[in-house]
């Protein structure tokens, strides 16, 4: 689980970055000219969903791990 949330957080930058520099994120077709599109903001909906999910992901594996190192 834990390997599932740095995965998350090792993926979705990089294709934040990528989806910022293609042409079809801006209505003026060029990066940073226009008005962020659909595709943009859908992509962007997309990657902040997923980073959300893998962190919950991730944090529930650090804790189930450290459940079973606990002392009993």
């Amino acid at each position: 689980m834990v390997g599932v949330g740095a995965w998350s957080w090792l993926i979705w930058p990089r294709f934040a970055v990528a989806i910022w520099r293609d042409a079809r994120s801006w209505s003026g077709g060029v990066v940073g000219g226009g008005a962020p599109t659909s595709f943009l903001w859908v992509h962007a909906a997309l990657i902040a969903a997923s980073l959300v999910l893998g962190t919950a992901v991730a944090w529930l594996g650090i804790r189930a791990w450290r459940a079973t190192r606990a002392p009993r």
